[in-house]
């Protein structure tokens, strides 16, 4: 066989890239691609190589122009789908995937359902498989496609039910198992997607797809640790990937362990220097400090006029950190200044909406409608509450509570605003009104609702778990009604020191009102005056902790949080410090350390850019920590 020939140049380079010789066969390839761009066995044997090497990014390129050439490449549609999964673009991975399954289809009147799915006319390829699920009701491959069509219409539970019937015909059908860990996934049922999960991984340990799904259910599961391992298993197959970097990163710091969240974060940056959430992930460490260069790399970044505003806006967060760490206060003040600017351009938030929520809650929760509904609700004392501001200090209470043999952190749940949510959705300005609607009946079995929701949470099995949600003191009349031995725990810290440290912050998600002093000042106040009002109406149900105190006098605090929460002392509750578990907020690093002072006053060194916060406070600055008396 002459190797110069291009079949046997390209047979021998397979057969080296089975034996693992990769650069063997890249030294077969290399040349033939070139003198062959057009070849398609070519490209893709190369793209092969490529990918085993874990030179991806490339690899992808070649596998693009394989199917350019021959788009009945199975393996590659596969390999693309892997790659543009693992770096983030969901629907560039979603349309190789389809076009994965569209190409393993054999039967033609099939296979037009496939193409018209992954052409993203899911109507379509519904109108086609109607009449071969008439004339075959449990065809597997059809079953499987109209479930594709059900999941990207919102159907979650028909699209499972489906694959459940289809898997009952065939339960090797392995792309129709995937389809249902997504479904699964996607309604929340992550015990029962990891089921699945287990099952494709046993059947095929490289399937990466399941992989990257099975480390994202874990996650949601709390279960850190496993699905950071399994990030760093993915991280070996796609080294060259910034966006698994960023994922194992944050896994590892939500574990603790901090120095290598810090390696992750940077090599994440040395792939891809304007990766806006990787420079905040550092930053958002608290403890980290950047060099120098660091900061010269950051200023480089931001001096590209392409970077986009969400990645600048977080690089400013993160250079504010910075300056401030070295004392440059009215430059971070700045820099601050400009990220939120570009926050609130992204995320605009009404004051006015928050304002009026607080006026009607104040009229709808009131003694006589207590008093009616006396009794009502789940009667589990299981729940408890920590509500308040963002950076109030509610992660360490957090810390503090879960460090007692009798009690279990969650997270910071979603579900008592998906509630809330979901009763307003009658009709604007439903809820809280609709409440006086429900019977006994229906508001207990919200209670339960909610207390199944959280089940699968607590892997703990302790009498008491932790919701800690801040924005839940908007909904605290609704706790109270469906879940009325739930304790609330509210953590209040200094307006200025609270605002402050929430307007240097970058949330992922939600906080809205975080990225103007103005409107932080305006949040506060609102906040002050709805506890207030439920102090008066439901007087002694919520214990306060006031931030400033607990760090006075952190045992006397503690003593008192437990005593009204019925729990006996446990001085592990003041050693919080040590407790290993994973902490998923901003606190994360601060809470590993024992309490210290220097929080408290660090606003001080910004006072002169905080008149906006102080004037939207107004009585409520010069009240604090007491309310000021409302009429």
């Amino acid at each position: 066989m002459d190797p110069e020939e291009p079949r046997a140049g390209l047979l021998l380079a397979a057969a080296l890239r089975r034996r693992s010789d990769l650069p063997g066969a890249l030294v077969r390839l290399d040349p033939l691609a070139v003198r062959l761009p057009d070849d398609w066995a070519i490209q893709a044997e190369r793209a092969e190589c490529l990918f085993a090497l874990g030179r991806t990014a490339e690899a992808e390129l070649r596998f693009v122009r394989a199917l350019a050439l021959n788009p009945a490449l199975t393996a590659a549609w596969r390999r693309l789908g892997d790659i543009r999964l693992v770096s983030d673009r969901f629907l560039d991975a979603r349309e190789a995937y389809d076009r994965h399954l569209a190409s393993m289809i054999r039967d033609p009147r099939l296979r037009v359902a496939a193409e018209a799915l992954a052409a993203d006319r899911p109507n379509d390829a519904q109108s086609l498989l109607r009449p071969l699920l008439q004339r075959d009701p449990n065809g597997p491959a059809a079953l499987h496609l109209m479930a594709e069509c059900l999941r990207r219409q919102g159907q979650g539970q028909p699209a499972a039910q489906l694959l459940t019937r289809a898997l009952k015909q065939a339960p090797g059908l392995h792309l129709a198992r995937q389809a249902l860990a997504l479904v699964l996934f996607g309604e929340r049922r992550f015990q029962e997607a990891l089921v699945e999960l287990d099952i494709l991984l046993a059947q095929d340990a490289h399937d990466h797809r399941s992989a990257m799904m099975k480390a994202a259910a874990l996650t949601e599961l709390d279960q850190h640790e496993a699905a950071t391992d399994l990030m760093a298993s993915l991280l070996r197959v796609f080294p060259d990937q910034p966006h698994p970097w960023l994922l194992y990163g944050a896994g590892l710091r939500t574990s603790g362990r901090t120095r290598e969240a810090v390696a992750a974060y940077e090599r994440c940056l040395a792939l891809a220097p304007g990766c806006g959430e990787a420079w905040w992930g550092l930053a958002n460490l608290k403890t980290h400090r950047f060099d120098a260069a660091a900061v010269q790399s950051m200023d480089k970044q931001l001096s590209r006029p392409d970077i986009a505003a969400e990645p600048r806006s977080q690089i400013l967060f993160s250079l504010g950190k910075a300056l401030e760490d070295e004392r440059h206060y009215a430059d971070a003040f700045a820099r601050y200044a400009e990220a939120n600017a570009l926050q609130r351009s992204l995320r605009p938030y009404l004051p006015e909406a928050t304002r009026s929520y607080v006026r009607v809650a104040k009229r709808a929760f009131t003694p006589p409608f207590f008093e009616a509904r006396s009794g009502w609700g789940a009667q589990d004392p299981a729940p408890i509450f920590i509500i308040g501001l963002p950076r109030s200090g509610s992660t360490l209470v957090e810390q503090i509570l879960a460090s007692h043999p009798q009690v279990e952190a969650t997270r910071e749940l979603g579900d008592i605003q998906g509630l809330a949510d979901w009763l307003g959705r009658a009709s604007p300005g439903a809820y809280p009104k609709v409440l006086e609607t429900l019977t006994a009946s229906e508001v207990e079995a919200l209670g339960r609702g909610y207390l199944d929701s959280a089940e699968p949470l607590r892997r703990l099995g302790r009498a008491h778990f932790i919701d800690k949600a801040p924005w839940n003191f908007l909904h605290i009349g609704l706790i109270h009604m469906v879940l009325p031995q739930a304790r609330i725990v509210d953590v209040r810290r200094h307006p200025l020191s609270c605002g402050f440290s929430v307007f240097k912050q970058h949330f992922a998600h939600g906080s809205d009102f975080s990225y103007s002093l103005a409107d932080i000042g305006r949040y506060y106040a609102d906040y002050v005056e709805l506890m207030a009002h439920y102090d008066a109406v439901l007087p002694g149900r919520v214990h306060r902790v006031v931030y400033e105190r607990l760090v006075a006098d952190t045992e006397a605090e503690v003593r008192a949080l437990l005593d009204d929460l019925g729990l006996p002392f446990e001085p592990a509750c003041l050693r919080f410090f040590e407790n290993p578990r994973a902490v998923a907020t901003p606190s994360s690093e601060q809470v590993r350390r024992p309490i210290f002072s220097d929080a408290v006053d660090q606003w001080r060194h910004f006072e002169p850019w905080l008149g906006p916060l102080k004037d939207a406070l107004g009585e409520v600055l010069d009240a604090y920590p007491e309310p000021p008396a409302y009429s």
